[in-house]
């Protein structure tokens, strides 16, 4: 297969990390991506501190076949050894933390080896975990701004980024043997996420897949290797950042989204990312067309 175009990257800042690199790294779209990424001995996790261009696609054609291409989410995990084919529109930059960590680091967590199962395999593209967002943020925050003790905190955070990783990994079931949903239902939820407005409640989501809400909750924790909430939470804050870098006030992305108040919003917003709306809009303006 062929790709080979490929965005226009800085590196605005890294940071050494036990066993590999953190680096924010700046992608500039001026053409379709259309590139392949592989790294033999290490794991690559990409957390997007801008919004993730809406139509960016990744393939593992070397597993799936050539024209698989599935949705990347704000954090994406492409483990060591395997090719990911990534495809964007032109026209959509983005700003990521890059972190690169050596196989063995991950991989001495996990008894036995962990096989890559196409399951496992999609699991990567978009990754829902509180715990892996909070360790990519903190080391972002640190390779931009540092401080006293910085590189001792850097190997403390890494040291539990490998471990968050290893265990998100060997959550995610495969096939229906661990009671995983199909691609269709989960498929269903995320077209229904969407849509915005108030987030829908597990009943809701329980009717549209026509499960109970218990096989609702077991089955896509098994799926994606996180909670429905934690996935609900994550794509209203995503949404959120697409409309941020709009014209529509900061009031009305917050009741188009469901929040009760702009205050609630600016509170959500925050704890996710570490900086309010208003920080947020002001940070995407300043970055070059």
């Amino acid at each position: 297969m062929q790709a080979d175009t490929f965005t226009a990257t800085v590196f605005e800042a890294e940071l050494a990390i036990p066993h590999g690199m953190a680096r924010i790294m700046s992608f500039s779209n001026a053409q379709p991506t259309n590139h392949v990424f592989r790294r033999d001995e290490h794991y690559w996790l990409d957390l997007c501190l801008s919004p993730r261009p809406e139509k960016a696609r990744g393939c593992y054609f070397e597993r799936w076949g050539p024209h698989r291409f599935e949705r990347l989410g704000e954090i994406i995990l492409i483990p060591p050894g395997e090719a990911l084919h990534v495809r964007t529109e032109a026209g959509e930059n983005q700003a990521s933390i890059v972190c690169e960590i050596h196989a063995q680091a991950v991989d001495r967590w996990l008894d036995g080896g962990l096989e890559w199962t196409d399951r496992r395999l999609e699991g990567g593209l978009d990754i829902v975990h509180p715990h892996i967002r909070s360790c990519l943020a903190r080391l972002a925050q640190e390779a931009y701004r540092g401080g006293t003790g910085s590189s001792t905190l850097a190997e403390m955070i890494a040291g539990q980024l490998a471990i968050e990783v290893a265990r998100y990994c060997e959550a995610i079931a495969e096939g229906h043997i661990m009671g995983g949903l199909a691609s269709w239902r989960l498929r269903l939820i995320d077209e229904r996420l969407q849509r915005g407005g108030a987030p829908p409640s597990l009943g809701e989501l329980a009717a549209l897949c026509n499960l109970s809400v218990r096989q609702l909750t077991r089955g896509f924790r098994s799926s994606r290797g996180c909670t429905i909430g934690d996935h609900i939470a994550q794509t209203r804050i995503e949404m959120a950042k697409r409309l941020l870098i709009s014209d529509d006030s900061i009031k009305s992305i917050a009741f188009a989204l469901g929040f009760v108040s702009p205050s609630s919003f600016s509170y959500a917003f925050g704890r996710a990312t570490g900086v309010t709306p208003l920080r947020f809009r002001q940070s995407q303006l300043r970055k070059p067309a």
